[in-house]
Formats: C-alpha cells, sequence, structure tokens
C-alpha cells in the first residue's frame, strides 16, 4: 500500500518497460484518481524528454486535460486516446493532442491509436495511462479484453513504455485479478492519511 503522496516516487522508481495496476478505492475515487493524475501526468510525466499517452475509457479526454491543466502539466508531453466522449456524446470541441474512438469496445483502435502515439512523440521516458481496467471489463468480452491486455501490454514492455492500469479495487472480480496478474509487474494501492 502507497500513501498517495509516495504514488510518484513509487511510479518514478520503475524502470521503463514495467506495467502497474493502480487500485483506486471506489469510496475515495475522486481523491484517489486525482492523486494518481497527480503522480503519473506531473510527476512522472514532468521528467526530461517524457510523453505520456493517456487512453480515456471512462473520463473523457476534456475532463482529464481539464484537471491537468490544473496540476500545469505542459500541453506538448500529454496525448489522448479518447474511447468514451462518443458515447457520452460529449465530443463538441475536439482536442487537438486527442484522437478519438467511437467506443470503449473497439479494442484494436486503442492499439491503433496508441501506436500512432507512439510514432509521432518518440521520447526517452513514455508513460501510458489506462485511465479503467473495470469500463474495458464493462464493455468486453473477458476473453477478448485478456488478449488485448497480453498483446498491448507485452508491446509496451518490448518498447521500454512505462504502463499505468488503473483498477477499481471493490469492482475487481477474481478473473480480472487473475488477468491483470498475467501482465503486470506490481500493484500499488492508493491509501489516504487521515488527519
Amino acid at each position: 500500500m502507497a500513501p498517495e503522496e509516495d504514488i510518484g516516487e513509487r511510479l518514478r522508481a520503475l524502470a521503463g518497460g514495467s506495467a502497474v495496476a493502480i487500485r483506486l478505492n471506489p469510496r475515495e475515487y475522486a481523491d484517489d484518481y486525482f492523486a494518481v493524475l497527480n503522480a503519473a501526468l506531473r510527476d512522472v510525466g514532468s521528467e526530461t524528454n517524457a510523453h505520456t499517452i493517456y487512453v480515456s475509457v471512462t473520463n473523457p479526454a476534456s475532463l482529464v486535460w481539464s484537471l491537468a491543466q490544473a496540476l500545469d502539466v505542459d500541453a506538448s508531453r500529454l496525448s489522448f486516446v479518447d474511447a468514451i466522449s462518443h458515447i457520452m456524446m460529449n465530443y463538441r470541441d475536439p482536442l487537438p493532442n486527442a484522437t478519438y474512438v467511437e467506443s470503449p469496445r473497439m479494442l484494436e483502435d486503442i492499439m491503433l491509436r496508441v501506436e500512432y502515439l507512439l510514432r509521432k512523440h518518440p521520447s526517452p521516458r513514455t508513460i501510458l495511462v489506462i485511465d479503467s481496467v473495470n469500463s474495458l471489463a464493462i464493455h468486453n468480452p473477458k476473453d477478448l479484453l485478456s488478449e488485448f491486455f497480453h498483446i498491448l501490454v507485452n508491446n509496451l514492455k518490448s518498447r521500454q513504455v512505462l504502463t499505468v492500469l488503473l483498477v477499481v479495487s471493490e469492482d475487481t472480480e477474481s478473473e480480472l485479478d487473475q488477468m491483470l496478474g498475467l501482465v503486470v509487474d506490481e500493484t500499488i494501492e492508493v491509501v489516504r492519511r487521515r488527519p
């Protein structure tokens, strides 16, 4: 378990090519989510020559971008693959640093967009964040999702990309735990310090 202020340190300590699942508490989701964004986008993503690709499956890229701006994240260091805005009918003002996929069910399109952004923004330190394994599990059959994670994460590992997968802990079924156990190197649980 990692206190929220230690998440950035834990992520910075991971070598390129690592994959980590970060467990968020559903009762503290908003605070935990912001703590993870702070760690992944600002702490790690602001390292010299770093670029972050954020795959939004739960929160639209526009929301994540507004939070990133509040954290003073440089727009040139952040790109999005947005797979939720079309479904939520939140596609009025597309972001210039985002590529849009019609649905979280279009796993192959998500992989192709990630590949495109990796080529468009080559950098010594690349971070990929997927904002909800749980949301992908709602939209996709278990076998297909397992294959998706196996192919995507192993490809990212071979390219030295740090992969961060967000999971809501109470919603995680044992099958989802088993699937992630096959691809992640470490699991971090967000723990909030109480005053």
